[in-house]
């Protein structure tokens, strides 16, 4: 109709989306402590962690407050998971992340299931050992493995002589017995760090490995 103004509203810009893990990169814990200086050595193994990931773990970031802690983190680290072991680095990833699930350490599930995810080339086992390794198709081996580690995150006083022997009678060696205990202990020391620091991980492990 003439006289009729005919302007039409324009629609505002959607809002961009957002991710639940968005500011996990930048705000790593909930302490304000400052980092220190990296000595040459710890500048290093940055330098070679965003060599051969791509990115350093938000975890030695937060230990960055203090080289000596850092350096004895990565230290133990190192040794128990990465070092020579009657386990496999698969079956050490693993048990980080039962007994993360059985803590339900954000940082460490979320960091540690891509490890599985990415050792295993199976997506689906990453997820299972992530809610409940107990409904995951296992061997034996690595059954009694978590069975052992989980109880002893959840009821350390406990463990028995008969649990030993169940590991034992699965493959293991005493040695063994002792690489998973150290493991299991490292693990829930962590996760009980993470959790009073509500420590985050990096986002790109969110969507590592799944398929």
């Amino acid at each position: 109709m003439a006289g009729k103004s005919t302007k039409t509203k324009t629609q505002a810009p959607a809002p961009p989306s957002r991710s639940a893990a968005d500011g996990d990169d930048t705000v790593i814990t909930a302490l304000a402590l400052a980092p220190a200086e990296l000595t040459p050595a710890m500048r290093a193994y940055f330098d070679k962690c965003v060599e051969k990931l791509g990115f350093v773990p938000n975890v030695l970031k937060a230990y960055g407050f203090d080289m000596a802690k850092l350096e004895a983190f990565i230290a133990m680290y190192n040794d128990l998971m990465v070092a020579p072991s009657g386990l496999s680095k698969l079956e050490r990833e693993m048990i980080a992340v039962a007994v993360s699930s059985e803590n339900r350490c954000y940082y460490c599930l979320t960091a540690h299931g891509a490890a599985v995810r990415a050792l295993s080339g199976d997506p689906v086992l990453g997820e299972l050992m992530v809610m409940n390794y107990r409904a995951a198709r296992l061997d034996r081996r690595q059954r009694a493995m978590l069975d052992f580690a989980v109880k002893l995150t959840a009821q350390p006083f406990a463990i028995e002589a008969a649990d030993r022997e169940a590991v034992r009678e699965a493959g293991f060696s005493d040695r063994d017995i002792w690489d998973i205990a150290a493991v299991a202990g490292f693990f829930n020391m962590s996760n009980r760090v993470a959790a009073a620091t509500d420590m985050r991980p990096n986002s790109i492990y969110h969507g590592q490995k799944r398929g």
